[in-house]
This record gives C-alpha cells, sequence and structure tokens, in this order.
C-alpha cells in the first residue's frame, strides 16, 4: 500500500512521467523555513546564491530537515522503493518580476545515471502560479528516453550550463502549479522548463534529486550523495553525512567538496 501517493498518482507518474500537486508541508512549515532561508539573506544583504545555493543541505538546518521531510520521502519511496538517496539539491530562485527562465530539458542530461531512475521533488515555499512561473511538463516524454541536448547559454537562465532540447516553445507541454508547501515529482526523462516570474512575489523551489541507490554513475566520477532513508548496498558513492551544525567550518568543507564533485558529472556549477 502507499505511504503518500494515491495509486491513481502513482499511475499517471508512470503515464505521464510526473506527479502534481502533492501536499506535504503546514502552512507552519512554509513560514517557518522560508523565514530562515530569508534570514540569511537578509543578514548576506542578497539572494542565496552559487556556491550556498547548491547542496543546501550540507550547510543550512532548514534545507536538511526539508530532504528528511517524511511526507517528500513517503512519496518518493511510493515511486523508487525504500532505499533512497540524496544526490542533488539546489535552491531555484526567481525573483519577483524577473526575466528568469529554465529551457526545455530532462534532468539526467546533467545526472549520467544508470539505471535512469532518478525522480525530482520540486518543492515551493512561495506559489508557484503560471503567472510565477511554474514548471511545465510534457507529458510521456519520460517514454521516449534519453534526448539529445545541446548547449544553450543565457544569461537569465537559472542553470548556469543551459542545457536544451530544440523544437519546443515556451508554451508548449502543460503548467504545474504549485501552492506554498506543495510539491510536484517528476522522471528523470520527463522533459520540463519553466518561464520568468511575472508576480509580486519571489518563487521559491527546491529541487530535490533523489536515487535509489541501485542507481550508478556512468562518466567516472564518483559524487557525493545522502542516505536519507533505507540502505546503501552498493556503494557507488562517496557519503555525505547528515549536517551536525549549521555553517560550521567542517559543514563548508563538506559542501565544498560536494559541489565540486557534482560539478564533474553535470558540467555546471548550479
Amino acid at each position: 500500500m502507499p505511504k503518500q501517493l494515491t495509486e491513481a498518482q502513482i499511475a499517471a507518474f508512470a503515464r505521464e512521467g510526473y506527479v502534481a500537486p502533492v501536499p506535504v508541508l503546514t502552512p507552519a512549515e512554509v513560514t517557518r523555513h522560508r523565514a530562515a532561508l530569508e534570514a540569511f539573506e537578509t543578514a548576506q544583504g542578497k539572494p542565496l546564491g552559487f556556491p550556498e545555493k547548491s547542496k543546501c543541505h550540507l550547510l543550512f538546518g532548514w534545507a536538511d530537515a526539508l530532504v528528511h521531510h517524511p511526507a517528500v520521502l513517503d512519496a518518493v519511496e511510493d515511486l523508487i522503493g525504500p532505499d533512497i538517496m540524496l544526490l542533488h539539491f539546489t535552491l531555484q530562485t526567481k525573483e519577483a518580476h524577473s526575466p528568469t527562465f529554465a529551457e526545455w530539458h530532462q534532468d539526467d542530461a546533467y545526472f549520467h545515471l544508470d539505471p535512469a531512475e532518478e525522480v525530482t521533488a520540486w518543492l515551493a515555499l512561495s506559489e508557484a502560479s503560471e503567472l510565477a512561473g511554474c514548471m511545465r511538463m510534457l507529458p510521456g516524454s519520460h517514454l521516449r528516453g534519453k534526448a539529445t541536448h545541446v548547449d544553450r547559454p543565457d544569461a537569465e537562465a537559472i542553470i548556469r550550463r543551459s542545457l536544451a532540447v530544440e523544437g519546443l516553445s515556451p508554451e508548449d507541454g502543460v503548467p504545474a502549479p504549485l501552492k506554498a508547501g506543495e510539491m510536484s515529482i517528476h522522471h528523470t526523462h520527463t522533459l520540463h522548463a519553466s518561464g520568468p516570474n511575472r508576480a509580486d512575489d519571489r518563487r521559491i523551489g527546491l529541487t530535490l534529486s533523489y536515487i535509489p541507490t541501485r542507481c550508478r554513475p556512468t562518466n567516472g566520477v564518483r559524487p557525493m550523495a545522502l542516505l536519507v532513508r533505507g540502505e546503501d548496498r552498493y556503494g557507488f558513492y562517496e557519503r555525505e553525512e547528515r549536517l551536525v551544525e549549521e555553517l560550521s567550518p567542517l559543514a563548508r568543507q563538506a559542501h565544498r567538496r560536494g559541489v565540486g564533485l557534482f560539478g564533474q558529472i553535470s558540467g555546471t556549477r548550479s
């Protein structure tokens, strides 16, 4: 019996390559975690950027709590099984009235895993409406396997190395709007994109990239990953240790190594 998703949602994921929306956070949790993020940004005098926005869970208590949130992991387990590692985490913020966007792409273009069973839980800490530049999904595109991507650098792209699948327009696919505290989950081969934020509030999204422990990296690099549930019987990854003290020297050292290794497998620093 599923832990978080319904049988209909699991069937929809298999058919369409994504499921949305999935409620996971209470309003109080949204308020608390967003406040913790924005308190750091206020102290720094700028929005959270690279490198801190990558693998945030190795630096910040709010991020560590979210990647281990039972409702998030229950939904992920319903799709990939009980032995789960977090491969990557990126904070994807679009400031109010900003042109920031994401090209049509597949996550596997950055991860290069075998088998290709990574799923991305995209968790909203603010409303991700169509006006705010929510994600758009191309239903059923995961069934076609890995697509050809080209490098398409752009100063406004939300991913530094902006890989794109050609032949699609910003209006293609279907929108996957989320309220604050909801998430979507998509397959690593599901084509997705997002447009600019034309709303009055920031669009704060967390991309949590989860894999079953049986997935192995294929490009000769052994990246870091965090076991968040179950057991790792394979040892394909250098094991991250769960955060003990926020922003400590030890935490920053682990973060530098994790981000560096991920950059080697993905060809990007975001």
